[in-house]
Parts: structure tokens; sequence; C-alpha cells
């Protein structure tokens, strides 16, 4: 017998010839007789989804060319190393632009490093207003280690270098993913990584988020870990090894620990036994089930058993503030909104060119099949979530990689088999939607990059910074500033921060998740009373706070910077000489800055450090 890409070829084979070409590298060529049955069964005893022809044979022998360590080594760093590189260029237009959300993990992240517990700022109850504990760890060591909220890198603070930094790492380690399926169905790997990096990189969406410092790199990238995991498995005959279920179930874990949503990616490694089950081999497939969703158990049981010892909740705040239930009939369209960005013909090609690879016999066949599953997955996850306010279709980041990927395989496999004739006009078509697609995506872009969502540095500076130097001219020395952007804020500002939105207050999470904008408004400015309040647009109008009577009685505004908009501090606070220099100071000082933050430089850095003695300054 003889072993091919962990299947066995027997004596079936008709011939085999070995050919020394002009290099001196030995090549052989493999032909197989086709089974009986339809496919080559490997040594689980499945039959493959993909075994026809002499794809498996001599992608095998292809990889097992004599090259030296050198040539390997530089044909992946060109294959990593291109995507990355576009990737970082990409990543670029959008400057150290910081989402604000992010900044709330960096202030969980300085408060857990510094022995302080998991709370906004120190001295304030433990409440999870973050949802991202395996990004938020990944913070807390670089915090340890002095990479992190600690001061700039070359003069770019690390608070912006240190997330960017590590989530083009994990989008490297993505790409080298990449290549290590293409490695297992081309002989021109290569070639597919730098394909399917490039398209990946490309998309406005992906660069956007890879950007922002919150969590989404790493979320991509262990859903293309699971689905790289699956295919490279499949193919060699090994998905029931009790390895590779052990590591989908450790890549969930990661997944489901990085942000809520990531708990679908747990049924990846079951769905993907089912779709190439045999029933001989139902006890094995079983054991291989069980072992991947105990490994996966076993951190995130961990973790939830300390969620609940710590806050009482099974759910992390943010999931209870924001309301998350189930989909009505409305939401399981969602995934629409993704055709229309990518554009319609685009997808109808990708579809149409994964739909062809998946009908072809090798091995390329196996590797689509399981990376569809955790790009279904993705997919699904992404019609279940509410809409994100943020924009730039932020739920979707494992859905780019994936497609791009299976697409660029199976493209691979199905094009070259295209008569000649047919080549021109397909290439054509092809042409017109990277045209149409490419245009889309860059005025998307350039709209982002103009008016990018709630930077980091706004905030620090109109609700952190500003309210500092408000409550020094009006002599607060201490208190409490109530806002629904709190991530800057909580870096930088002097006072105990009151979340509006309820993200890290249990308290108006609860409101929130009733619809009770009136206790809402009972709890905020009669039990907190808080000496500050700074509230603007859909906030104003969605609470109802500014409609409040007591808002009014109790409450004089230092300076209203729109009709729904502006900085409160609480009547008995406000001595009248204090109160003028103060709105003096908000007119001529604090609305310049924050319009400088928000609109003149939305992509600049703010400072080395945020913190509440080192105020913001645009760098």
């Amino acid at each position: 017998m003889t072993v091919v890409s962990g299947g066995v070829v027997d004596d079936r084979v008709e011939r085999v010839r070995v050919v020394l070409d002009v290099h001196g590298r030995l090549q052989m060529m493999v032909r197989v007789r086709r089974w009986r049955d339809g496919g080559v069964r490997n040594d689980a005893g499945m039959t493959q989804v993909s075994e026809r022809s002499t794809d498996a044979a001599s992608v095998e022998v292809a990889r097992g060319r004599a090259r030296p360590h050198w040539r390997r080594a530089s044909a992946w760093a060109t294959a990593v190393g291109a995507p990355t590189a576009l990737l970082a260029v990409h990543s670029s237009a959008y400057g150290r632009w910081v989402v604000d959300d992010a900044a709330i993990t960096f202030a969980y992240a300085r408060s857990v490093a510094a022995g302080a517990g998991p709370v906004l700022q120190p001295g304030t109850d433990p409440v999870e207003g973050y949802s991202n504990p395996a990004w938020l760890a990944i913070l807390v060591v670089g915090r340890w280690l002095g990479l992190f909220d600690h001061g700039a890198w070359f003069g770019v603070p690390d608070l912006v270098a240190f997330p960017k930094a590590v989530a083009l790492l994990c989008c490297a380690g993505m790409f080298a993913a990449f290549h290590s399926v293409s490695r297992a169905v081309s002989n021109r790997p290569v070639l597919l990584t730098v394909v399917a990096g490039c398209a990946t990189a490309a998309v406005p969406s992906f660069a956007i988020w890879t950007t922002s410092g919150l969590e989404n790199s790493l979320l991509a990238g262990t859903a293309v870990g699971i689905g790289v995991v699956l295919a490279r498995a499949a193919i060699a005959g090994r998905l029931l090894d009790l390895g590779v279920a052990a590591g989908s179930g450790a890549l969930a874990a990661v997944a489901a620990l990085t942000r809520p949503d990531g708990l679908v990616y747990v049924t990846a490694y079951p769905v993907a036994v089912l779709l190439l089950l045999q029933r001989r081999r139902l006890l094995a497939a079983t054991g291989a089930i069980g072992v991947s969703v105990a490994v996966f158990a076993v951190p995130t049981g961990a973790y939830l058993w300390w969620r609940v010892a710590t806050f009482g909740e099974y759910l992390p705040n943010t999931a209870l503030a924001k309301s998350q239930g189930l989909p009505g009939l409305g939401d399981l369209g969602r995934p629409a909104e993704l055709v229309s960005y990518a554009g319609w013909l685009t997808v109808v090609l990708v579809v149409g060119v994964v739909a062809a690879g998946m009908l072809q016999w090798g091995p390329t066949r196996t590797a689509v099949a399981m990376l569809v599953v955790p790009l279904g997955l993705a997919v699904a996850a992404y019609a279940v979530l509410q809409a994100d306010w943020m924009g730039a279709y932020r739920f979707a980041m494992p859905v780019w990689p994936l497609a791009a990927l299976a697409a660029t395989l199976a493209a691979a496999r199905v094009l070259p088999q295209l008569a000649v004739r047919a080549r021109a006009p397909v290439a054509g078509v092809g042409l017109v939607a990277v045209a149409l697609t490419g245009s889309t995506w860059t005025a998307a872009a350039e709209t982002f990059r103009a008016e990018p969502t709630v930077p980091m540095c706004g905030v620090a500076q109109g609700m952190g910074a500003s309210v500092n130097e408000f409550g020094r001219i009006l002599g607060v020395t201490g208190g409490a500033i109530a806002t629904p952007d709190i991530g800057g804020v909580a870096l930088t500002s002097r006072y105990e921060v009151v979340d509006i939105a309820g993200l890290a207050s249990r308290e108006i999470a609860a409101f929130w998740r009733a619809g009770d904008m009136q206790g809402l408004r009972d709890y905020l400015l009669g039990e907190v009373s808080p000496e500050f309040i700074e509230i603007h647009g859909a906030w104003s109008n969605g609470t109802g706070l500014l409609d409040d009577p007591r808002m009014t009685e109790r409450y004089v505004p230092i300076l209203m910077t729109a009709a729904r908009s502006g900085w409160f501090v609480r009547r008995d606070l406000a001595d009248p000489a204090r109160l003028t220099a103060a709105t003096e100071h908000a007119e001529t000082v604090a609305v310049p800055l924050r319009a400088q933050y928000t609109t003149g430089a939305p992509r600049s850095s703010c400072g080395d450090t945020l913190t509440p003695l080192a105020g913001p300054t645009l760098g």
C-alpha cells in the first residue's frame, strides 16, 4: 500500500513515473484509479468529500520536494508578509484613531493590572462592563510588561501602538494559517495565500475594525484557525484524532472568551464531523466530539463560575444593557447587508466558484467544505446579533477572511479547468465585479476616514479633561460625572463615571433591559444625583433626560453645545461667578478642543498618557 495525504492508495494505482527535472529535483506523478464508490477512503474509515482525482497525490508530492530551508522560509515570509504589509498600509489610512468603546477595556486593563480588580475605575464596584475577557487579558499582560498604558513607542502613544500591533500580529497569524491550508491543496501556496490575504486586507470593514483597538482581529484569527484545523485534518483523514478535537475545542473557547458571539464556534467541530461521518465510526465520532466540547467547557466554564462569583450574573453586563434577545424573522435577512457591501456581482461569483469547487474531486473540495462551516456560523452570528450602531459591519469580521480563503482555494481548482474560449468572458466579468466592489469600498473607506466612529480622544477631552477643568473652576473636588460615552472618561476623569448607557452600571443596565426610561431617570436624578451630567444627541432623546422637569430644577447648563446636547452641573454647586467662568472656558477652550479631536483631527492621538493628572494633548 502507498499512503498519500492521510488516505490509502492500494494496488489500484495504475502507474508511478519518476522524472528528474533540469534542476535535479525529484518529481512524481501519481495516477489513481477511481474507487467504485466514488471516493478514496482514509485511514479513519471516512469517505472524503473530495478524492476522485490525482489532486491529493500531486499536492503532497509537490509539498515533499526537497528544497533548501531558506527557500521555504522565504516563500513563507512572502506569503504572510505581503498581505500583512497591505493591511498595515490600509489601516494606516485611519491614522491613530481608536474607538472609545476600546478605551473601556483599556480602563479595565489598567485597574486589573494595578490590582484594583475588574472595575472601571479603582475604588468602584465590580461590574463586567467589557465583553472581551481574552482581549482584556492580552492588554493586562501588555501593561505588566510595560508595553501598554505607560508612555509612547517612538512617538506613538502605547494606548494606540500596542493594541494595533497585537491586532496586526493576530492577522499575520491568520495569514500564516491561510498558507498552511494552501500548502495542503496546491503546489502554489504562496500565490493562493497572497491572493486570499490581500483580498481580506482590502476590505475596509476588516481594516477599520482591525485598527480600532477592539478585539476583532483576535476573533477573526481564531475563527480562521478553526476552519484551517478542520480543513487540514479532514484532508489528512485525521478529523477524529483527539488532538484535532482538543485543538478545535480550545480555539472555540478562545473565540467565546473574545466576544459573546464567539460561542457559536463550539459547534464547528461537531458539524464538520457530522458532514463526514460514517455509521461504523459513530462511536469514535461521539468520543471526539465529547473531547472537543469538554476542552471548550473547561476555560469557558471556569470563567462563567468566576463571573457569577464576582458579578452575580450569568451574562456580561454589556449584554444585559443591550438587551440582546432572540432574532425575529426580519433579523434573519441582515446578511443581505453584507451582500450589498461586498457587491452583488462579486458575491454571486464567490458563491458560484465555491459551489463549483465543492463539486470537484480532490482535497480542495474537502478544504472548502470545512471552511464553509465556520463561515456559515459567522454569517449566522451576524444575523442573530442586534444591529451595531458603530457602523462598518463590525460584527462581520470573521466573514471576510473565511470567504476570501474559501473562494481563492476553490477558484484555483476550478478556473484552470475552464475551456480556453470561456476564460476571457469569465475574466471580464471578474474584472467588472472587482471594479464595482472596489468603487464601493473606496467610498466607504473615505467616508469612515473623514468621520470615524466616536474617537477615544474626543471623549477623553470632551467628557474627561474638560469636565475636570469645569470642576476646578467651580471648586467641585469630588463626586461623579454621568455620560453615555465612558471609555476616554474612565481613563482621564477625576470623578466617578456613571454610565448612562448602562454598560458599566448594573443598575442602569437593568433599566435599559426593561425599557424603563422613567426608572432610569428616577435613579440618575434622584438616587445618584451626580455632580456633572454630559448628554448629547440620541441619548437625550432615548432617555428623555432633558425633558424631565427635575433636570431643570436640579441642574443648570454650563453650556448647551446643541439643542439637545450640553454639559450640566448640579444647581447647588453653581456659584454664579464661577459658573460664568466655567461657561467661558467651555466656549473658548473645551468646545474647540473637542471639535479638534472629533471633526478637525479625528485620526489623531492625544498624548503619551491618559490619566486624571495628564489630560489629552493633540498628537
